[in-house]
């Protein structure tokens, strides 16, 4: 990509992240099926694309929020005839879809106890990993550390909102998702960055997507 092309990408992500002059934020009005889904559709389609190639048995959100990403996957894996979906979030404050493959779990997706309780017993599976919580630094490498050995060699996990931060959006956040991503695959031989998943140019998770390697 062109420093010219780039600044293109980056001009529209500030636009659609923000909105434009006298909106909301887009994402905050995206939906699916009428749920909150707090995603950019482009990122939406890359899910299915992995989903589709890897065949998950198992996908682990955190961070649930209203549902909508939830619901989104389950109705991916119904059509793949397939996987459940397990969701992490320390509130139940929201109305939440209901689908036989999630279950969601409240509590903290850093708290290891919690992690250790939800897979135990759990058979050997494909599973992939999307991590959408607190952004701060700190929370974003304890769920790395918890969540990276479960995901399947050639699975992925997924950091979301790696664009903010000033990469490019919302630049006084201060160290975020963005940073917890360099210094994990700085320590970490086992995950890969795997861009061919930012092919849309447009991606709320530059960075982001970790392909498992072994």
């Amino acid at each position: 990509m062109t420093e010219t092309e780039r600044e293109i990408v980056e001009k529209f992500h500030k636009l659609y992240y923000d909105g434009p002059k006298g909106k909301t934020a887009l994402f905050d009005t995206t939906r699916w099926m009428n749920y909150p889904c707090l995603k950019c559709p482009l990122d939406l389609w890359i899910y299915q694309e992995i989903m589709s190639e890897v065949q998950p048995d198992l996908i682990l959100e955190t961070g649930t929020h209203s549902g909508g990403s939830a619901l989104f996957m389950a109705h991916i894996l119904d059509v793949l005839g397939k996987g459940e979906i397990i969701s992490i979030d320390i509130s139940d404050q929201y109305a939440r879809p209901t689908h036989p493959r999630i279950t969601y779990v409240r509590g903290s997706s850093a708290d290891p106890d919690l992690v250790a309780g939800i897979m135990q017993g759990r058979r050997e599976e494909r599973r992939m990993v999307i991590l959408d919580s607190d952004h701060s630094k700190a929370h974003v490498e304890k769920e790395m550390r918890l969540f990276a050995p479960l995901v399947s060699v050639g699975s992925y996990l997924i950091v979301e909102d790696t664009n903010i931060n000033g990469h490019p959006a919302y630049p006084s956040f201060g160290p975020g998702p963005y940073e917890a991503v360099q210094e994990f695959i700085s320590s970490n031989s086992y995950f890969v960055i795997d861009e061919e998943r930012e092919k849309f140019l447009m991606t709320f998770n530059p960075k982001g997507y970790l392909k498992r390697l072994r």
